[in-house]
Order: C-alpha cells, then sequence, then structure tokens
C-alpha cells in the first residue's frame, strides 16, 4: 500500500512543479513510508543534503527501512566515517577540464557539465562534491564550452552531463542541441540522466520534440540500478523516449546492500529489456568521500559478473567495469569464471 503523502493523486501534474516539491528532509521521508524517523538512523543536516521526488518515494516499500530504493537517497551517519582511499574527486576530473565546464577524459569525447540540479541526491555520486559554481565561464554558460568543441575537429561525441541535464528547461536544451548539431564534425550527442527514472513526467512533448528533430542521433543512457525502480511511469517514459528515435541504454553502479545479489541484477537486465533499455555498463563504485558503506569487494563482483554471463544472453549482460582516472577507456574488470546458473 503506497502511503497518503506520496499516492498519486498528490504527486504534481508537471515535471517543474514535482522538482519543486520533492522530500528534503528525512522526518518528512519517513512519515511518507510509514516509518517511525528513528528506524530511519537518518544523518540530519548532511552536507550533501536529501532529495527526492515523491514518485520515487511512492516505489519505496511502506514500512521497510532497507527499502532498497531508500538505500539509495537516504543520508545515514556511515557518510562521516574517514575511509582510506576515498576523497572529493575520486576520478580526478579537475585535471581533464579544457574549459569551464568541458572535461575530456577519453579520445573523440568531450562531456559538458550542463547544469548542476539534480532531480535526486543518490548518496553515492561521486560529484557530490563537484565544484559547480567554478564551471560557468566568463561570458555566460557553453560559451568556452562551445568554442573549444568547434575548435577540435577530433571531438565527434558530446556528452550532456550534470547534475542531469534534464534539469534544464526544454528551451535550453534546444538551444544548447542547435549550437551542438551546428558543429560540423559532431556527429553524437548523449545524454546521460537518471530523471526519466526519478521523474518520469520529465519526458513530456516538448523533451521529445527536441530528440525528435536533433540532426545528429541522440543517446540517452538512463541509470537504473534496481528493478523495482522500474514501474509503468518509468516503461512509457522509456517508450516515448524510443518513439522520439533515441538509443536508449543503462548504466548501473553495484551498490552493497542494493543490488549485489545475482537475482536481483538478473531481473533488472530483464526488466531493462522489457522497457525498450539495453544494459550497458555495471559499475564499480567511484571512491568518492562518503560512499564506502556502497563497496561490493572486486573478487564479489567479478562473481556476480561471470553468474550474469551464465544466465543470460550476451545482449543483457552489462560490462562490468571502473572508471581509472588518466585510463583512455573504461577498465574492463574480468568477470569470473561463469558458473551454473543460480550459483553467485
Amino acid at each position: 500500500m503506497i502511503p497518503a503523502s506520496v499516492q498519486p493523486r498528490q504527486i504534481p501534474a508537471t515535471w517543474q512543479q514535482e522538482l519543486a516539491e520533492a522530500i528534503t528532509q528525512p522526518a518528512e521521508l519517513a512519515a511518507a513510508l510509514g516509518l517511525p524517523l528513528e528506524a530511519l538512523a537518518a544523518l540530519d543536516g548532511a552536507d550533501f543534503p536529501l532529495r527526492v521526488p515523491r514518485s520515487f518515494v511512492a516505489r519505496m516499500r511502506p514500512g521497510d527501512p532497507r527499502d532498497p530504493l531508500l538505500l539509495q537517497v537516504l543520508p545515514v551517519a556511515a557518510e562521516r566515517l574517514e575511509a582510506p582511499g576515498y576523497g572529493p574527486d575520486p576520478l580526478q576530473e579537475h585535471t581533464a577540464q579544457r574549459a569551464p565546464g568541458l572535461l575530456q577524459k577519453y579520445p573523440g569525447r568531450a562531456l559538458l557539465i550542463a547544469t548542476e540540479t539534480c532531480a535526486v541526491h543518490c548518496r553515492y555520486c561521486f560529484r557530490r562534491e563537484f565544484p559547480y559554481a567554478a564551471q560557468h565561464g566568463e561570458g555566460g554558460r557553453w560559451r568556452e564550452a562551445l568554442a573549444t568543441i568547434a575548435a577540435d575537429r577530433s571531438l565527434e561525441e558530446v556528452i550532456l552531463s550534470g547534475g542531469d541535464p534534464l534539469s534544464l528547461s526544454n528551451a535550453r536544451l534546444a538551444a544548447l542541441g542547435q549550437a551542438l548539431a551546428g558543429i560540423g564534425h559532431v556527429r553524437r550527442i548523449r545524454v546521460h540522466t537518471r530523471q526519466p527514472v526519478v521523474l518520469p513526467s520529465r519526458v513530456d512533448a516538448g523533451l521529445t520534440d527536441w530528440l525528435r528533430a536533433s540532426p545528429v542521433p541522440m543517446v540517452v543512457v538512463l541509470h537504473v540500478n534496481h528493478p523495482n525502480e522500474i514501474d509503468a511511469s518509468v516503461r512509457a517514459a522509456c517508450a516515448r523516449l524510443r518513439a522520439a528515435g533515441v538509443t536508449l541504454l543503462n548504466q548501473t553502479v553495484l551498490l552493497a546492500g542494493i543490488n549485489d545479489e545475482l537475482t536481483v541484477l538478473q531481473r533488472l537486465s530483464q526488466e531493462l529489456f522489457d522497457a525498450g533499455v539495453l544494459p550497458y555498463y555495471l559499475h564499480a563504485l567511484d571512491r568518492v568521500r562518503g560512499a564506502a558503506h556502497f563497496l561490493v569487494p572486486d573478487e564479489r563482483a567479478r562473481e556476480l559478473a561471470g553468474a550474469l554471463v551464465a544466465c543470460l544472453p550476451g545482449y543483457l549482460v552489462p560490462r562490468l567495469v571502473r572508471e581509472i582516472p588518466g585510463a583512455v577507456s573504461k577498465t574492463l574488470l574480468t568477470p569470473s569464471a561463469a558458473v551454473p546458473c543460480g550459483g553467485a
């Protein structure tokens, strides 16, 4: 049963309203889930504050303090524990900056920080301490970044990231997309977003019109970590994106206590495919400060990846990878030898 405070009839009609009315206090989240606040053991006044849309809360299990969706967004005291090897910039993105708001980590593609805003604050986010205020540059956001892209013919793909780029209005997205499409050597635009998952209403007519009208191919990479995140509203949002002609992929972060079980990952790949989304990457945790309690050891990660190979057709098996600063691509973590399905 969905708690009264997150009943669908009470969820605002537009994505802008829902974004504005996201839950930001642990006590409100506890009340929405029918839990006493002490059952959450929440960290109040966290440096990286709670933020979660009500439509995502509606997919959490009422009365369950260990719900896998809840654990992704709930600030807890473990975030304050110091852990060796964890820091504010685990991917050393400061070394990849080519212009304000423009990062290049790999050959042939660059990442544009479109906005600092997200609909949800995921506790394991590797950019939870990112210096967004320094990314705007002189003379307006994106100007220097776009000029840098235009001057470098080796850049064939631009990745819109953030924050979440779909936090921008459709008008701003269209303006940015038009500017990128006007650069002759840009062959693809990739959008990395969690909004169609946590805020499915964001996939509105204006967004799909922009995607459909793009003169360059559009790739939308979603971020789904658990099959319970996928409900009818998410499937409908994915259907609208597919109808707009985009390629839909998914990235998952492997998280202890959330999705580090074979049955969960297997069901996730199947649910994604049923929604028209191909599994793409299964990421090892980026070691950002405050996220050590989510770490899945490499041995366990490789075991799970090997079991997925045994249990699923190849196109449903995401590649297990780690991002290593300075490497020319994501680093593949070789799965353990495949065991009979169900052995992990």
